[in-house]
Parts: structure tokens; sequence; C-alpha cells
């Protein structure tokens, strides 16, 4: 029952402050002459339908300002969420250069960036020193929160990849590192292993059909990476001399294919009598292999190579056997592998230090090897 209090009666202290919400809120006072004495029933105002009527519009005001109040709550719980809602980790992958291994690194990267909810930043380098330690310094100024990277050098890239360890930047280097313990970790494969897997084919493809005896040319990349390309030099080196009839009549460098296209025709027109080319990458593979089938020597001249890719793959299967043999990396797995230990250390989670890969040799010997890898780059590409 609802009960008006007669001016006699002791009133409220609060009363007045509810009759001021009630004013502000539903725009009207209570009725002036629905009053009630003690044991005495209400009176009416005139109109029975005024206090009936507006108990009713309260009730109605006070459902409508419940649900714009529910509404309103809901809509700050929703803006309170979002402002929780964490940016997403940004990693810089920078590469060097602009061929078939490079570009299943960035494949492997993109993937494991999708798994592990980052943003990639892509780059290249171009193999240039001046351009690296500009893109370092942009990805510092930009507040990246990892950068993993291939550097050109093991002392040259130290000095701004220790400006950005000093910014809370992570750093993971991958295929190449620097000196130091900036990096939180190391993803590559055995550099040495590399040339000396090569080395061994060629050995036996020596052994087989030149009886032990060869004139070798070799061509690397020592200007543009020189600790990789001399390890990988080494490799190769350790494995044919070991053979007392091998001599090597020409070592210089040209690692994309436009360039040792050249000089492998400059050697082989200087030294006809060339049995072998060995090539330390891609570029320098696919130019050498080139440079025979421009020098009319196929046949003649035998090409071995580092790196895999699908023209080196399908210049195994050819029938003209010029390119014997290549030892690649695992450039997918590289990329990936190097971005998921950025995403941990960022995480705070344990990293290793060093993860070395095993390389894959294909041979024209093993002609389903070689096509089960392409089948396996048209999948990765996708």
């Amino acid at each position: 029952m609802f009960r008006f209090l007669n001016p006699a009666q002791k009133r409220n202290p609060g009363a007045g402050f509810l009759s001021g919400v009630r004013n502000a809120l539903f725009g009207f006072p209570a009725c002036p002459e629905r009053t009630a004495t003690a044991g005495r029933p209400l009176k009416t105002c005139g109109n029975d339908n005024y206090f009936c009527g507006r108990i009713f519009e309260m009730a109605s005001n006070r459902i409508v300002l419940s649900t714009v109040l529910i509404t309103a709550l809901l809509t700050l719980a929703g803006c309170s969420t979002k402002q929780k809602e964490q940016p997403k980790k940004r990693i810089a992958g920078i590469v060097f250069q602009e061929d078939q291994f490079f570009r299943l690194v960035l494949f492997g990267m993109r993937d494991a960036a999708g798994k592990n909810g980052v943003e990639l930043l892509e780059a290249n380098s171009d193999g240039k020193p001046d351009k690296e330690v500009q893109l370092i310094n942009t990805y510092i100024a930009n507040n990246v929160d990892a950068i993993v990277i291939s550097p050109l050098s093991a002392k040259a890239s130290v000095s701004a990849l220790q400006r950005a360890h000093e910014k809370g930047v992570t750093i993971v280097t991958y295929n190449t590192t620097v000196e130091g313990d900036v990096p939180a970790s190391y993803v590559e494969s055995d550099q040495v292993d590399l040339g000396a897997s090569t080395g061994r084919a060629a050995r036996a493809y020596i052994e087989k059909n030149l009886g032990g005896k060869a004139k070798i040319a070799i061509i690397s990349g020592r200007a543009q990476v020189p600790e990789q390309a001399m390890m990988r030099i080494d490799g190769f080196k350790n494995e044919i001399m070991k053979l007392p009839g091998v001599v090597i009549v020409a070592d210089q460098d040209a690692w994309l294919a436009e360039q040792a296209t050249k000089k492998v025709g400059d050697i082989l027109t200087a030294n006809p009598n060339v049995d072998i080319v060995w090539a330390a990458n891609e570029g320098g593979t696919v130019g050498a292999v080139m440079a025979v089938k421009n020098a009319g020597k196929a046949g003649k001249v035998a090409v071995f190579g580092t790196d895999n890719s699908e023209q080196l793959a399908n210049f195994l299967l050819d029938g003209d056997r010029v390119l014997q043999a290549v030892t690649g990396q695992r450039p997918f797995e590289i990329g990936s592998t190097a971005v998921d230990a950025a995403a941990k250390a960022l995480k705070g989670e344990r990293v290793e230090k060093k993860v070395s890969l095993p390389g894959v040799l294909l041979t024209r010997e093993k002609p389903d090897e070689v096509k089960q890898f392409k089948a396996r780059l048209r999948e990765l590409s996708k």
C-alpha cells in the first residue's frame, strides 16, 4: 500500500531530497490533494486517474531509465575490454638478397608470424652495409619489438644491432650472425658442412669420371658475406684437396647470376682445360651453369654448387649433364624457426642460443629426390 504522511506526522528527514529526485527524474510533484491520515482512506484529487497515471508513468520511466543505464554499462564494458586488448608485437624480418633462398626464408617468417599472432615487417638490405644500418636505425626509431636478420658481417654489423639491443629490441640472427652476445638466438645451417657436402660429391665425381685428377675454378661471395663464404670454401676445399691430382686454377667473387655468367665465361676462356666449377651460392651456381652452356662445354665441364631452388632442381633434371650436385639449406624452416625464437623471447620464454639445421644434398644421380624437393617447394610457395 502506498501512503503519504500527514503534515502533522513526523517527517522523514530525507523526504525533501527524495521529492527533489522524483521531480528531477519524472518531472512532476506529488499530488497536493492526495494525502492520507492515520486510519483514513486516501483522498482523491479530483481525478482518480491522476494517481494511477502518475504511478504508471513513474514505472515506465524507471524501466526506460534502467534500460538506458544497462546499455551504457554494457557499452562501457565493451570499451574497457577493447582497451585491455594488447597490440600485436612487431617483428622486423630483414633479408639481404632477392633470390629463391631468401624468398623461402620470408615465406617461413610469414608462416611463423601468423601462427604466433605477431606483425611481420619485411625489408631487404640488398647486400649494402649502409642500407643495413639505415634499416636497423629506422626500426629502432619505430619501436619494433624484435629484429630477425641475416647480418652482412660478423664484425661490421655489430654496432647497429648493439644499439637496437640497448634500446630493448630483441635480436635474432639467422643464416649469418655477429660477434658478441647481442643475439638472443642464432638459427643456421652449418656453413662448413654445406661446402664439405658438395665437396664430397665433387670428389666422388672426380674419382669416378676423371681418374682422380681435375682442374677446378671456385666462384664465391667473399666481398658480400666474407665469413660465411670462407667457411663454405674451406669445407669444399678440405674435401677435394684429399685428392693429390686436384688443382685450383681460379678463385673469384661473383654471387649474382649475371656476374657469375661473365666471370665463369672469362675463366673458361683463360683456362680451357677447366674440368669443374664450384659456386658458393645460388646466384653463382646459376651463372656457372649458364656460362658452361654458353661456351658450348656441356658434358665437358661439370658444375657443383650451393643452395637449392626450383631453377637449380630443373638444371639437375636436364639432360645436358652440366649441374651435378648442390647442397642447400632449409630456408623455409630457417625463417620460421627464427621468428618462432623471437616470439618466444618476447614472451619471456627460454630460447636456444644456437640452432643448427641440417643441409640437403641433391644430386643428378637421385632424380626422385630432386622431384620431391620441387613438389615441396610448390607446397611452401602457396
